[in-house]
């Protein structure tokens, strides 16, 4: 007797692979969004106006001091992290950012130590934050000639530092070679002019005046260094506050440094112009180099943004991924960047010779 046809037809073996090739797409694309993938997305983030107004109060209040009306923008830009410790994304994401060329894709092992955790990222980055703020406040006085004390304080080494084993953590930087240690910049200049001599570090140890003698050795910059990780604390004339809690690390130094001198200049620095950028800062006024360049760009472009501050170590990564509308200008010092907003504000002959990252 025959069978029916639909019968023989369910037990097709092609039927059964099928099936069962069907079910493993599905399962393989259910892990592609759901498990967790090793890479760390990093995207456009908000920017901040330095001289307008953060949840309805202005972003940097300054008391005891005169200060004066501003116009336009400063704005800080910032990066947005997807995929650290505690928020890990899927290989879908991860496809999708690659994707896109606003974005960057990088193993998580590149950016996070594998033992770090989402409470140590925060706390790294506030105090990275409150440090920024400090030097921006120091680099702003002391471009405007304004006095103000700086302490430094030994809180580590480097690796085959010249001072381990002479110098103390804890230990309160006096005097090299008996002049006093008044900031950053002042000990970094006597070190360069002892040419890798000896130098003779007064500090307080306990309560107790101590004289230690250290041989710098040279860096690859070409500068002589103690090998040790300083602390700054500052006690400023009068109070300048931030009020920007969301954000954290130091790429924000420049622009608030900015924002400061603005705020305690006579007459617009910007002349109304939308200006952007990024940047860490010492108390002596160096720009330093960030992460997520490229993103910042597009951010403040997307901001309406249309001069961007970029410092100079960061120009190799700048140069091709420019958007448009968007010009560029590289600065190594917060002088550089007053010079080039107030020059690009009063629109004078000066603005076509400022230094660009494509010079």
């Amino acid at each position: 007797m025959n069978r029916p046809e639909h019968e023989a037809a369910k037990r097709d073996p092609r039927f059964t692979v099928m099936s069962v090739s069907g079910l493993l797409a599905l399962g393989l694309g259910a892990a592609a969004v759901l498990l967790p993938s090793p890479y760390v997305v990093e995207s456009p983030g908000p920017t901040f106006n330095t001289i307008g107004e953060f949840n309805a109060e202005p972003l940097i209040t300054v008391e005891g001091r005169q200060t004066y009306p501003t116009d336009g923008a400063l704005d800080l830009t910032t990066v947005f992290v997807a995929g650290g410790p505690g928020q890990q994304i899927s290989i879908f994401d991860a496809f999708r950012a690659w994707a896109d060329p606003a974005q960057a894709v990088t193993p998580r092992e590149l950016v996070y130590p594998p033992d770090i955790s989402e409470a140590d990222i925060e706390q790294q980055n506030a105090e990275a934050m409150t440090s920024s703020q400090e030097s921006a406040v120091a680099a702003a006085l002391g471009h405007l000639g304004i006095e103000y004390e700086e302490t430094l304080s030994v809180v580590g080494f480097a690796p085959d530092s010249a001072a381990e084993g002479i110098l103390e953590e804890g230990d309160r930087l006096a005097r090299i070679n008996g002049m006093e240690i008044e900031a950053l910049q002042p000990l970094k200049d006597a070190l360069n002019a002892a040419a890798g001599d000896s130098v003779d570090i007064t500090v307080t140890r306990d309560g107790e005046t101590v004289v230690e003698t250290v041989e710098p050795v040279q860096g690859e910059s070409g500068d002589y260094q103690l090998g040790v990780f300083l602390m700054s604390e500052f006690q400023f004339p009068f109070d300048v506050d931030i009020a920007l809690n969301n954000v954290g690390g130091p790429s924000a130094g420049l622009m608030f440094a900015l924002g400061i001198v603005d705020t305690l200049t006579e007459g617009p620095l910007t002349g109304g112009e939308h200006f952007a950028g990024t940047g860490t800062i010492d108390s002596a006024g160096n720009v330093g180099p960030i992460g997520g360049i490229r993103q910042k760009l597009v951010g403040a472009q997307e901001a309406g943004a249309e001069v961007f501050l970029a410092p100079a170590a960061n120009c190799e990564e700048v140069v091709g991924h420019i958007p448009d509308g968007l010009r560029v200008i590289r600065v190594e010092t917060l002088g550089d960047a007053v010079t080039a907003v107030r020059t690009l504000g009063e629109e004078n002959d000066d603005a076509a010779r400022l230094p660009s990252c494509e010079d």
